[in-house]
């Protein structure tokens, strides 16, 4: 079984959000056919797009699967499922979140799937705990992970600790 290094964006503003990404990082290492390989810290962000709402927790996962781009989609978008999550609209508060912003050197464009993550190069709250797990990671069409977090402001983020193991 070959297994495909992914990185998997967690975010939570509802219901104790620093207690809902933790439970989000237990979740990754109970999908089948995926092992968990490194946590970034978390970190508290500003909201974007819809800035009436509270403030998120973020953090970055590496995990290796076997599974394909969409059989992992479908497998974060029921655990987002199991701890609540409504998409009322865009940017919207949520219980959790799990995005996949890289998986191996994959380009993909499905309905419903993009890889890697469409605005995962302008965002803060993505780029500083990938790059604290995998600075050197290439966005493919887009360059290195550690060269991406340069040319953004990361100033609005603020490292809070490392999950508990």
């Amino acid at each position: 079984m070959k297994l495909e290094p992914a990185y998997v964006a967690l975010g939570s503003n509802l219901n104790g959000p620093d207690r809902q990404v933790r439970a989000g990082i237990e979740e990754l290492a109970m999908i089948a056919d995926t092992r968990l390989s490194r946590v970034s810290s978390l970190y508290r962000s500003a909201p974007v797009g819809y800035r009436d709402q509270p403030d998120f927790t973020n953090a970055v996962a590496r995990i290796e699967t076997a599974l394909t781009p969409r059989a992992l989609l479908d497998a974060l978008l029921a655990v987002e499922q199991r701890y609540g999550r409504v998409r009322d609209f865009p940017n919207a508060p949520r219980t959790l979140d799990l995005d996949i912003v890289l998986f191996g050197d994959s380009v993909v464009q499905e309905p419903g799937l993009t890889i890697p993550h469409p605005r995962m190069h302008e965002r803060a709250f993505v780029l500083v705990p990938l790059a604290e797990i995998a600075a050197d990671a290439i966005v493919p069409g887009r360059g290195r992970v550690s060269e991406l977090l340069a040319r953004i402001d990361s100033g609005g983020l603020t490292r809070m600790e490392f999950p508990e193991e």
